[in-house]
């Protein structure tokens, strides 16, 4: 039996991947960005110049596009607030792929797009968060629940709760408003350019998918032959 398939576009350092492969699935990331360290298979791409038909063999698709020109405009700065309304056609390409593997594979395939708070009010509101991670698309009914900055899953109470040991919970990105909070690394100053190496790198981390919620994901969307 073939192992479940899942394309991860604009994979980064790979948060999804974890999950998926630790379920049983094999995954295929794209992005523009040479990923190394990516731990499944990786496919330099940019994923905007994808045709659907191409991934018409999967189970299921994680997209994250990139989430810059939202997350900007959501900072209380009268520059940002100042700014046009930004370009959602890297998000639209999200459901674009997804209909056409779709109609290439004359059946429904999952779609899962994660994106921040800030994309809302351009996009239209999430169906569901997990932290600082928002999703849309093909997100389950039943998801674990959060409140008050934690996240509980009665069948996964391990992966989806926290307790007070001074780190930060699970899903929770390091607060924006303060600039240098965001890279607890001392070698990341908050005097660097937001281009330099270290910086990116930073920023990658954070927008990392955390593995709980990939795992959960990936456990939702596993095929029924696989299940049973």
């Amino acid at each position: 039996m073939r192992k479940p398939l899942c394309y991860d576009g604009y994979c980064g350092l790979g948060g999804w991947a974890d999950g998926f492969l630790a379920e049983g699935w094999r995954i295929v990331g794209f992005d523009n960005i040479e990923q190394p360290t990516y731990p499944g298979e990786f496919r330099l791409r940019d994923v905007s110049t994808i045709h659907g038909s191409e991934l018409a063999d999967a189970d299921c698709l994680v997209l994250s596009p990139p989430c810059q020109e939202y997350s900007y405009r959501a900072m209380p700065w009268k520059r940002a607030k100042a700014l046009p309304p930004p370009s959602n056609e890297l998000f639209d390409a999200c459901f674009r792929i997804q209909r056409e593997a779709c109609e290439a594979a004359g059946r429904h395939i999952p779609l899962i797009v994660e994106n921040v708070k800030g994309a809302q009010p351009w996009v239209g509101r999430a169906k569901w968060h997990y932290g600082s991670f928002y999703l849309w698309g093909d997100v389950p009914v039943l998801m674990p629940s959060t409140r008050n900055g934690k996240v509980y899953a009665a069948d996964n109470p391990d992966a989806f709760c926290w307790r007070k040991n001074g780190h930060t919970p699970p899903g929770i990105k390091q607060p924006g408003h303060s600039g240098r909070a965001w890279f607890a690394d001392p070698d990341v100053a908050g005097h660097l350019s937001s281009k330099s190496p270290a910086r990116k790198a930073a920023s990658a981390q954070i927008a990392k998918i955390p593995f709980p919620l990939a795992q959960y994901i990936a456990r939702c969307f596993l095929p029924v032959e696989v299940c049973v």
